[in-house]
């Protein structure tokens, strides 16, 4: 938020304190604690997804993959810290933000290790190109940031609301399973389970109050657990065999190596995790009351930018905001930074402890999938809350948002509708997210930015 000083006419009034912004505000030990282990327990699952698919389809051992999802972790926890906390005027957009490995990531990792020697031997070109596509981001970040008033509630909400409706699907595969021709594949007694955990949030979220109301998705997510025992969904066989303490050597793999294709590749995911931050931040900002300045967001996107950094050193993956977290906020009205930091420090202590990241890696699949599944649909329901704010009468904006819409979860719903496609267009044009980004993007420059609006006057739908 920009602020200008002027010299005062009088002496300014000694001793009073202006109230904190509610993102400012620390809560007390105890209840930060419990609020950021809230965050930790929505998120985690979607943390380690992604080394454990790209571990699994690189075919690396057990103990690999493991030392993938420590550093995974704990860059996770590093930038979460930096989001929330900020370093002067660098890094950090100083908000309740949570950052995680980008699924956009995936396929082109898998894709360049497989083209460069396939397994591990394929590693250090991919860890060469996320390394240069960090320095890419960080170099960007603040020429990025400044076509946020290209983002009118138009366009943020319409992003906004594909985010939550393209993440829902994921929550299916928790539930349910991911493979439609297995025995087990949606039993109703995982069904139900998911269904006894958003029952539970909406009855708890109801009739409590305070730290109770606010601690709804963890204490649903506890008694969905315990819940789950005796149905042999739990299992801590793991916990065991894990080690206290271990860090992944940077470069494991060998010296990064540098090849122009895998390095604009992985360009582009920078720029496609810039989009996505984007629109998380912009309905963080919306959830908290707090205007997100240009200078904030290009913090905040430099900071994604040195997730990837820091991968390439570390055998990590790139960072973006996570929505299910931004959801979690609009859940249960929390909006201190403070919360989010805390939730930062438990990541890094789950990367540098592995014996205690699997406990929590051993959440049933339905319990997460439940709990994740009410804060996707909260990311939507603030999109529908920002597009409110759009103007409609005399203007196209109704057509921009049907035309976004319908173009932006066709392979959410048809995941391989574009296989015939080069990989690169698969790549962008794939992505739900992404797509809804350009095309309401670029709808919006043509009908509200290059032209007039029905009336003959030009329309400006962020006010």
């Amino acid at each position: 938020m920009q602020m200008r000083f002027s010299r005062p006419s009088r002496k300014p009034d000694i001793g009073v304190v202006r109230p904190r912004h509610p993102v400012d505000e620390i809560p007390p030990p105890p209840r930060l604690a419990l609020l950021g282990l809230q965050h930790l327990a929505i998120m985690y699952a979607g943390a380690v997804a992604v080394p454990l698919l790209v571990g699994g389809a690189l075919k690396l051992p057990a103990h690999t993959i493991g030392l993938l999802v420590n550093a995974d972790l704990l860059v996770s926890g590093i930038v979460t810290i930096i989001q929330s906390v900020g370093i002067g005027r660098i890094l950090g957009v100083r908000l309740p933000v949570v950052a995680g490995a980008t699924f956009t990531v995936v396929s082109p990792m898998i894709l360049i290790a497989q083209q460069f020697g396939g397994g591990e031997a394929g590693l250090p070109t991919v860890y060469g190109a996320i390394l240069v596509s960090g320095v890419f981001g960080l170099v960007i970040a603040r020429f990025f940031a400044k076509v946020v008033r290209f983002f009118p509630p138009l366009v943020s909400g319409c992003v906004i609301c594909v985010i939550g409706l393209s993440l829902i699907g994921a929550d299916a595969g928790l539930i349910a399973g991911d493979d439609p021709k297995a025995a087990d594949y949606g039993q109703i007694s995982h069904i139900a389970l998911a269904g006894l955990v958003i029952g539970l949030i909406v009855v708890i979220h109801r009739f409590a109050r305070g730290l109770i109301a606010q601690l709804a998705v963890l204490i649903s997510v506890a008694i969905g657990t315990l819940v789950a025992v005796p149905m042999h969904l739990v299992d801590m066989s793991a916990v065991g065999s894990s080690g206290w303490f271990a860090i992944s050597r940077p470069f494991i793999f060998g010296a990064p190596e540098f090849h122009l294709g895998a390095i604009i590749s992985m360009c582009v995911v920078m720029l496609v995790t810039f989009t996505e931050s984007t629109a998380d931040m912009v309905a963080v900002a919306e959830m908290v009351d707090k205007q997100l300045e240009p200078a904030d967001l290009g913090r905040g996107l430099a900071a994604d930018g040195l997730s990837a950094v820091l991968a390439g050193f570390m055998n990590s993956f790139p960072d973006t905001a996570f929505a299910e977290n931004v959801g979690l906020v609009g859940l249960t009205g929390v909006r201190s930074r403070w919360v989010v930091a805390a939730c930062g420090g438990m990541l890094v202590a789950l990367g540098l402890v592995p014996k205690v990241g699997s406990v929590v890696a051993a959440l049933p699949g339905p319990v997460i999938g439940g709990a994740a599944t009410v804060m996707f649909a909260m990311v939507t329901a603030v999109g529908l809350r920002v597009l409110h704010k759009v103007q409609f009468e005399g203007t196209s904006n109704m057509l921009i948002i049907a035309v976004t819409l319908s173009v932006a979860l066709l392979p959410a719903v048809a995941p391989n509708i574009y296989t015939k496609f080069p990989a690169d267009f698969q790549m962008i044009a794939g992505s739900p997210i992404t797509s809804a980004v350009i095309v309401v993007f670029v709808l919006n420059l043509l009908f509200n930015h290059w032209g007039a609006s029905k009336t003959g006057t030009p329309v400006n739908e962020a006010h």
